[in-house]
């Protein structure tokens, strides 16, 4: 059985002033770290809570009626999100994912979804402007996000299987009422290609060797040919509290070898700089992919890991940047954004903090070299 560590040191409170820059930025100038990768996420947690206890995530013997979430007066206001989601375009940002927690749960997300669907590129383009969610609250939200501004929409769903589902959210919510969630997603037309294709709803999969890996084949039987690009994430060793063994990770290449069961596969290109999935398409009968049966990701921190390309910044809910999902501190942006800094300070915060980063813990870890005497930060706090 994997042992469960109840934290004694609150790992939010690990905090460092952000190191600023000595020379102004110029503009189209690329913010590189160390390790030659150029600033181009940035993934803003809008809330510490959720309304699931997915034990990968935020395990019911921790998350509990005692855990101190943060009051409200921590978190960064819709103002203050979108002003410093603004200096991160500037910087070079292009995608801005809104996570949680379950972002769903703050309330009135639909203000920020609009101011931050206003912000453009120094060249006039919106920024891709997508949420990450466990779908509960999807389907009585989905037409206010889409008519908001939201582009594009993740869902988490671990299983099919009710029982199963239910095991993994560990508050006896239906798989169902997620489902309806996706559905209302489709309706409202979030996620549409160029050619009508649902692409921009993905579904993503934690896989849990014994525990879930029984839903891969079903999964991908009921979203082939959906449109909906379905993403197997292998579980990973997020926080200090979900007990993580690597004997409960079931490798990428496994998963590979069932989704085979269901259909032939072809290997697709990467659709960017930085891309966290290995993309596989459904194969039609000459072998070529067939982009109406859709396509499979592969997400494999644990046995492959991305850090040589990760190009993603993450700020907390009540406005700590970090540079890795992995990381054992973040940076104070909301003290210098509310003592009255300027936006060229705020600019110099940021680039100074990002060129110093060097974070790479999951190839590291690959190589038996990961700093395992420091804990990491909660995924429930920064995002995944």
């Amino acid at each position: 059985m994997a042992e469960r560590v109840i934290p004694l040191i609150d790992q939010r409170l690990a905090v460092r002033q952000p190191v600023f820059s000595p020379r102004p930025h110029l503009p189209g100038q690329a913010v590189v770290d160390r390790m030659g990768r150029a600033l181009h996420d940035l993934r803003i947690s809008v809330t510490d809570r959720c309304n699931f206890r997915c034990s990968y995530c935020m395990p019911k013997e921790v998350f509990n009626s005692h855990y101190p979430y943060l009051p409200h007066s921590d978190l960064l206001s819709f103002e203050e999100i979108t002003r410093l989601a603004r200096l991160f375009v500037q910087l070079g940002v292009r995608k801005i994912r809104l996570t949680g927690g379950e972002p769903l749960l703050r309330k009135n997300l639909e203000i920020l979804v609009e101011q931050l669907a206003r912000i453009e590129t120094p060249d006039g383009k919106p920024v891709d402007l997508t949420l990450t969610t466990n779908g509960s609250l999807l389907r009585r939200k989905a037409q206010d996000l889409k008519d908001a501004g939201l582009r594009r929409v993740t869902i988490s769903l671990d299983g099919l299987d009710d029982g199963v589902f239910k095991r993994m959210n560990d508050v006896d919510f239906p798989v169902t009422d997620v489902l309806d969630g996706i559905q209302a997603a489709r309706q409202a037309g979030l996620g549409l290609d160029a050619q009508g294709r649902p692409s921009g709803i993905k579904i993503n999969m934690v896989v849990k060797r014994g525990t879930n890996d029984d839903q891969i084949v079903p999964m991908a039987r009921y979203f082939r040919g959906s449109g909906m690009p379905l993403r197997f994430i292998e579980y990973m060793d997020v926080g200090n509290t979900n007990g993580w063994r690597m004997d409960q990770v079931l490798p990428s290449a496994q998963v590979l070898e069932a989704l085979r069961q269901v259909a032939p596969l072809v290997a697709l290109q990467a659709q960017q700089m930085g891309e966290t999935a290995q993309r596989w398409g459904w194969a039609d009968p000459a072998g070529q992919h067939d982009p109406d049966a859709g396509e499979i990701g592969l997400i494999s921190s644990v046995t492959q890991a991305f850090c040589g390309d990760c190009n993603r910044a993450r700020l907390s809910t009540e406005g700590k940047l970090y540079l890795c999902l992995f990381a054992h501190q973040g940076y104070d942006l909301r003290t210098v954004l509310r003592n009255g800094s300027s936006d060229e300070q705020l600019l110099s915060a940021i680039t100074g903090t990002w060129t110093q980063r060097d974070d790479q813990y999951s190839e590291l870890r690959g190589k038996g070299l990961a700093p395992v005497e420091k804990p990491r930060v909660e995924m429930s706090y920064i995002g995944g």
